[in-house]
């Protein structure tokens, strides 16, 4: 079950960890090889603001191709199974590394776009099916615990590329059209791996109806002893399902049944990508100015914020099975509305006391520490517990849409609010944050140690009424 995370892990949200970072370090690199491309082309100065505009193109095309790949990844897993359309993604991910890797020599800067455009898909893909295989895959009292090996792997991603993009590595003048095209090693391990691994049990039984290889994937994940307990527990969802084809993404949005569950569901992940964790990255380098550390060693100083996330992360995925989901997420939520406060407060009066920027340098650590313990990790494993079989593919699809659309909208929304408000941004995110800890608290049950089935159960009242 572990060795099957890893391989799930490495080509799936990897990926997108690993993209979004690797950006950051060639910036200048790729305004420069703009300019010359431009002057080489057309024989004269390409305009500053035609020069923002590519590069906002190239940094931002990327999430519009998450979008595209989380409204397809739902489809791929149910006609290909969800360990076909991993695989499957892995060709998108080769493709997109090499266009990036040719656009330097051959002094193409669309091929650059257009790989950018690519690797955004295989991320958005990655990000709707790799959850879906590891939650169908885990046991119930493990289930927690493997479905955060999406999280350790998206923030080690991040720590990888930060570390990888750094200019004494791939992150120099000369070598980061190789630093863009590298994400087609974890694509090549992936390919590797995986097809050493059985399909997904539940997809297999349920969408299949093929038994015997149920048994055989289940005897692979969990012993001969012991997968007989989970076979039964497949069963009785398949019974329940009683041969429903998968659902498409709007028939959620009219069943009466998941009501509730898609609402928790649009509420935690719009609450994750608008709970202020971009503002903290977007301040943390003039945080870091403002105490002292010199330009050069930013850097370094910003591999300790991939570190905290990864080291939450793991600290979550070791936690999850035994507190339970509410308390961590909740938890997560309140700190987080502790430390907006404390940072709207530190950037106020940085200018008063020589102390104040090191205390709003902890609140960034301690920011992105009850991000990763709550919000960060538990939204996409809840995602994958509150449906069952039929709708979980639809769910993730739309999970996918809505969380890629507010990771655009933040972007583009982001400056103005920071320009607007300044230091008092975080008092928005401070009421975001605290109203969907009091959603969390008066709607989700805990899932710990429940069956798919007993989790919709829970559901039931609130979706039929408390006489249902």
């Amino acid at each position: 079950l572990f060795l099957a995370v890893c391989a799930v892990g490495i080509g799936g949200t990897f990926q997108y960890g690993y993209n979004v970072s690797i950006i950051n370090a060639p910036t200048q690199h790729i305004h420069r090889f703009l300019n010359e491309t431009w002057t080489t082309r057309y024989h004269k100065e390409l305009n500053p603001d035609l020069l923002t505009f590519l590069w906002s193109v190239i940094a931002s095309i990327f999430s519009l191709g998450g979008l595209c790949g989380a409204l397809i990844g739902g489809s791929m897993a149910i006609r290909l199974g969800r360990k076909g359309a991993l695989l499957m993604n892995n060709v998108i991910a080769i493709l997109a590394s090499i266009l990036m890797g040719i656009s330097f020599p051959t002094g193409l800067f669309e091929l650059l776009i257009a790989g950018r455009f690519l690797i955004g898909i295989n991320s958005g893909i990655g990000l709707c099916v790799q959850p879906l295989y590891i939650g169908e895959v885990a046991p119930k009292h493990l289930r927690g615990g493997m479905a955060m090996g999406s999280s350790i792997f998206l923030t080690g991603g991040i720590l990888t590329g930060q570390i990888i993009g750094l200019r004494e590595l791939l992150g120099g003048e000369t070598y980061w059209p190789l630093l863009l095209s590298s994400s087609c090693f974890p694509a090549f391990a992936q390919l590797l791996f995986l097809p050493w691994f059985p399909e997904s049990p539940r997809y297999l039984l349920i969408d299949r109806g093929d038994e015997l290889s149920c048994a055989k994937a289940l005897k692979r994940f969990h012993g001969s002893s012991d997968y007989r307990r989970e076979m039964e527990d497949i069963q009785r969802e398949c019974f329940a399902v009683d041969g429903e084809k998968p659902k498409k993404p709007w028939q959620l949005f009219t069943d009466r049944g998941v009501r509730w569950q898609l609402i928790t569901v649009i509420v935690m992940t719009m609450g994750q990508q608008l709970s202020g964790i971009n503002a903290i990255y977007f301040y943390a380098t003039y945080i870091f100015k403002q105490a002292g550390i010199s330009a050069e060693k930013i850097p370094y100083v910003t591999l300790g914020t991939g570190a905290c996330e990864c080291l939450t992360a793991l600290t979550c995925g070791l936690l999850i099975d035994y507190v339970g989901r509410r308390y961590l997420i909740i938890g997560g939520y309140l700190l987080m509305s502790l430390w907006s406060t404390v940072l709207t407060f530190s950037l106020t009066y940085q200018d008063l006391y020589w102390w104040v920027p090191y205390v709003s340098m902890a609140s960034i650590f301690a920011f992105i520490l009850s991000f990763g313990l709550g919000p960060g990790g538990i939204t996409n494993t809840l995602t994958a517990e509150l449906f069952i079989q039929s709708s979980r593919p639809a769910a993730y699809m739309i999970a996918g849409t809505i969380s890629w659309i507010s990771f655009f909208t933040i972007g583009m929304l982001f400056p103005f609010i920071v320009n607007g408000l300044k230091q008092y941004c975080f008092l928005v995110f401070l009421l975001e944050c605290s109203l969907v800890a009091a959603f969390i608290f008066l709607v989700i049950p805990e899932t710990k140690n429940k069956s798919f089935l007993e989790i919709k159960k829970e559901f039931h009242k609130l979706n039929f009424g408390r006489n249902a």
